[in-house]
């Protein structure tokens, strides 16, 4: 039990959440157990690239918040504003938690999409 404790703090401090420890704690689900996939979820938020950094500042609270009581089937990556849309990357173990995430905090997801697979300029690189 202390050795999953400790993979947990590990993976809080890499993930940048402590969302993953606090619901670890309170004896989060079986779903735990499944494997985390990559989302890229679409938000259509109008304005969204016009929002000042207090009004970011305060939505990604509000994020926080609804992920901390979501526990450790949910991790937002990082998230991109363009235009009157954003493109949020959440870990996942299903999209059910990204589902509720956006009941709870009030953000849409127009769109919940897996990622299948992720390239970059190495990818050039690398052997068949």
């Amino acid at each position: 039990m202390f050795k999953r404790h400790i993979l947990v703090i590990a993976a809080t401090l890499v993930f940048g959440t402590a969302a993953a420890f606090a619901g670890d704690l309170a004896g989060a689900g079986k779903a735990a157990t499944a494997p985390m996939r990559q989302y890229v979820i679409e938000r259509e938020i109008p304005g969204a690239s016009k929002m000042t950094a207090q009004e970011l500042r305060d939505a990604a609270a509000k994020s926080n918040a609804v992920l901390h009581e979501l526990g450790p089937d949910i991790q937002w990556v990082q998230s991109y504003v363009a235009g009157d849309k954003l493109y949020c990357i959440y870990n996942a173990r299903s999209e059910e938690p990204i589902k509720r995430h956006a009941q709870r905090s009030g953000f849409p997801a127009n769109r919940i999409t897996p990622v299948a697979t992720v390239i970059n300029p190495t990818t050039a690189n690398s052997k068949p």
